[in-house]
């Protein structure tokens, strides 16, 4: 019996979009508002994780 590793990954795991048809305007607005907090929040930790990353490597390169 052969089963997919993928399948035991919840990182691989995609959400269903939301049915927008569904949203009043309202409802979109904030949608769009918590989508633009969550991409920040995504940024900073890119941008935090690139900061570690180029200190570790300052590091060893010494």
């Amino acid at each position: 019996m052969a089963f997919d590793l993928d399948d035991l990954d919840p990182r691989n795991a995609k959400k269903k979009p939301l049915n927008l048809d569904e949203m009043n305007i309202g409802d979109l607005e904030d949608y769009v508002a918590a989508m633009k907090a969550e991409i920040e929040r995504v940024e900073a930790k890119i941008k935090a994780k690139r900061s570690h990353a180029s200190a570790a490597a300052s590091f060893f390169k010494k």
